[in-house]
């Protein structure tokens, strides 16, 4: 769960969760189907797709993001040890986590009666396309 297992160490290669706004990485995945059509191990691809902007905004707000970069970084054992990391109050980070639970963003292990939150990625790369589906190419330029 909480960046923990084999690729824990200082040569691994982060495990980034891409996260995109409206559709997913088509080519990305046909990518990965033709390679394991080939009998390839494909290399590890994390996404997450919304498409109601506020679940993005959700994701993007300072708070969350402190939030998220306090998990990746100290590893907290409890909501409550990463309170004190952060300087607030329980209840709000309480609140922020289950917010990051619901966007999948975040995963609690249950240890007797606290709850410890993790995230099993280092990084998160966000993309926000600006056109809305025109399949025109983005470097495309023209004079007039």
């Amino acid at each position: 769960m909480a960046n923990t297992g084999p690729d824990d160490g200082e040569d691994a290669p982060p495990r980034t969760m891409h996260i995109r706004f409206g559709h997913g990485n088509e080519e990305r995945i046909e990518e990965t189907m033709r390679a394991l059509d080939r009998g390839e191990t494909p290399d590890a691809y994390f996404e997450r797709v919304y498409r109601d902007e506020d679940d993005l905004h959700r994701v993007t707000r300072p708070k969350n993001l402190e939030l998220l970069r306090t998990l990746a970084r100290e590893r907290p054992e409890s909501i409550r040890e990463t309170a004190r990391l952060v300087d607030r109050d329980v209840r709000q980070v309480h609140r922020n986590l289950e917010e990051l639970e619901e966007l999948s963003l975040v995963e609690f292990e249950a240890d007797g009666r606290s709850k410890q939150p993790g995230v099993w990625y280092d990084e998160i790369a966000v993309e926000l396309p600006l056109n809305s589906g025109d399949e025109t190419d983005a470097n495309e330029t023209t004079e007039v």
